[in-house]
């Protein structure tokens, strides 16, 4: 009976005392206070304290926690939640950043095919003008390069340029051969008349129109590829409103307090947490996936006339046939050009190689180019089928943080905010700014700005891959952030235990700006990254009976009892 009466009195004096059930507990709080790296280990009391002074991990019992350390589980439990953004976009990101590497490299290599057919086929039908011809070509594609990867060029002064510099050259050799080159004055006359004696026929509008239709298509999917990019560039930094802080500590890092390190949040009152801090990010789900859809119907829309690829390819075989109609008519162009310029004064040529030919037959590398397939159309296929994996992103990441990283499986205990229990109690919202008007655990006040700027640009140019409103040179200009950085606080308050007046952890600053070619976030071998649209979606019906068990506070009464029983029968 003694040794009994021995072992009830210690154990009540280190529940009633401490709260933890052992007098050690903080020694594990500072083992992962210092592995985590969450601060300087003098931070950390030697034993159990009262938490007067706390502002979120508040509790009846003795704590392991002070205000400094509070402050440092802040920014950590903040950072945490960036890196966990961060990493289940991983996989998306470096898909679209990849795809528009690849996109770019194919405009590019398509470029160069281009010219090289060009200036093969006026090498093979029209040699005496070839190496002349060159310049003008390179000059050509070059431009059409520059406007396919953003820069705002008329297509139809770019191909009206490259008319002007060919026909002094099919003039001179091709309307009238035999002669020496006409002088450089008499060469820029002939130029400037191009426009009224229109030599080539309506082969400059038809280039151009093709060019823009098909350019546009192509210069929109890299604008909108770029544009995905930002978006989830500014989703993986969004600045976090004071009240989702302070949940993201209660919930991370307010068990670590009471010694519970191991502890996992209940699934339900994770949800709440989670889709309270991610509201914002959930309006972003309708125009995500409509998005993935516009990105399809424009995909599907790029053949005949607007495929980039048939056009660039075919500019060779709409040359040969502009210069074959000029030479055609050379009698009637000479006599104009004679009329507006006067006759050339040229000395008879010493050689003269004259070698020409119409015939369509003639037109090299046929089968090379058919050999090229539709490599951009199957590049955009298997692009598409991998982000159409993706359309449910922004809807249920929330719920995938949850699943994946946050939460323990079945038949496990579960920190509800306040202690250890079976299961989460408390209602369970929905997703979206409208859901969490009823939610327990964050209040939130409205939707993040920076978020509804996004929102704003994908809506633009959702339009614009719908066909809905194309602007002149396809550009996303009419919507745009400020000049300056939008900075401070979600909802306009800060206080020192947050962390945000410059204590060290530091805000991210929130600027949306135009992504570059190649995203420099995006590194790392992509086959390691995890896919977290794989995850089926957690129904609200699942939360109860997810985390099952006896809990802390339940055991620790199994062994107070016959205590309390001894106590009454003295």
């Amino acid at each position: 009976m003694g040794a009994l009466w021995t072992n009830c009195v210690f154990l009540l004096a280190c529940c009633c005392g401490s709260g933890f059930g052992s007098p050690n507990r903080c020694d594990e709080v500072r083992k992962v206070f210092q592995l985590r790296q969450i601060g300087p280990i003098q931070l950390l009391p030697i034993s159990p304290r009262p938490g007067s002074d706390l502002q979120v991990c508040m509790s009846k019992n003795l704590t392991c926690c002070t205000k400094k350390m509070e402050e440092k589980y802040q920014l950590a439990a903040r950072r945490d939640i960036q890196n966990l953004l961060q990493m289940s976009s991983t996989s998306i990101k470096f898909l679209i950043a990849r795809n528009v590497a690849a996109f770019q490299e194919t405009f590019e290599v398509l470029m160069r095919q281009a010219e090289n057919h060009t200036n093969a086929v006026l090498q093979e039908s029209y040699r005496s003008m070839a190496d002349q011809a060159v310049g003008p070509v390179r000059e050509l594609f070059t431009d059409i390069g520059l406007f396919l990867l953003g820069s705002e060029l008329s297509v139809d002064d770019l191909v009206q340029r490259f008319f002007d510099a060919l026909f002094p050259l099919v003039y001179n050799h091709l309307i009238n051969p035999g002669l020496s080159d006409i002088s450089p004055g008499y060469a820029e006359c002939v130029r400037s008349s191009r426009r009224d004696v229109r030599p080539f026929g309506g082969a400059p509008g038809l280039l151009a129109d093709q060019i823009s239709r098909s350019g546009v298509s192509g210069k929109l999917l890299l604008q909108a590829l770029h544009l995905g990019i930002e978006v989830i560039n500014t989703t993986d930094h969004l600045q976090l409103s004071r009240e989702c802080r302070r949940a993201l500590l209660k919930m991370h890092y307010c068990p670590h307090c009471q010694g519970l390190t191991q502890s996992k949040p209940c699934m339900g009152y994770c949800l709440n947490v989670m889709r309270g801090c991610l509201a914002s990010m959930a309006e972003i789900d309708t125009h995500w996936r409509e998005f993935v859809r516009s990105l399809e119907g424009l995909s599907a829309r790029m053949h005949g006339p607007q495929d980039l690829e048939q056009v660039l390819l075919g500019v060779h075989t709409l040359l040969h046939d502009a210069v074959g109609q000029a030479q055609k008519n050379g009698p009637r162009l000479s006599a104009q050009v004679h009329k507006l310029c006067g006759p050339p004064s040229r000395k008879p040529a010493q050689s003269a190689n004259i070698q020409h030919s119409n015939s369509r037959e003639s037109i090299p590398l046929t089968a090379a180019i058919r050999a090229s397939g539709d490599s951009l159309a199957v590049r955009r296929r298997e692009f598409l089928n991998s982000l159409r994996h993706y359309r449910t992103y922004y809807g249920g990441l929330a719920d995938q943080l949850c699943v994946s990283e946050l939460v323990f499986g079945d038949g496990m205990s579960c920190w509800n905010g306040t202690d250890m229990v079976k299961s989460y109690t408390l209602r369970v919202v929905g997703n979206g700014i409208k859901a969490q008007s009823a939610n327990p655990e964050v209040k939130v006040k409205e939707a993040d700005p920076v978020i509804n700027q996004i929102i704003d640009k994908l809506k633009h140019i959702n339009q614009l891959l719908q066909g809905k409103s194309i602007p002149k040179l396809g550009s996303l200009d009419q919507i745009e952030t400020g000049s300056g950085d939008v900075e401070g606080q979600y909802s306009g308050d800060c206080d020192d235990e947050d962390g945000c007046g410059g204590s060290g952890g530091g805000e991210v600053k929130r600027k949306v700006s135009r992504v570059s070619k190649m995203n420099p976030d995006v590194t790392g071998d992509h086959k390691h990254h995890h896919h977290y649209h794989h995850h089926p979606p957690v129904e609200d019906s699942e939360v109860e009976g997810r985390s099952r068990g006896l809990g802390l506070t339940g055991a620790i009464w199994v062994l107070i009892l016959p205590c309390l029983h001894m106590l009454l029968a003295l």
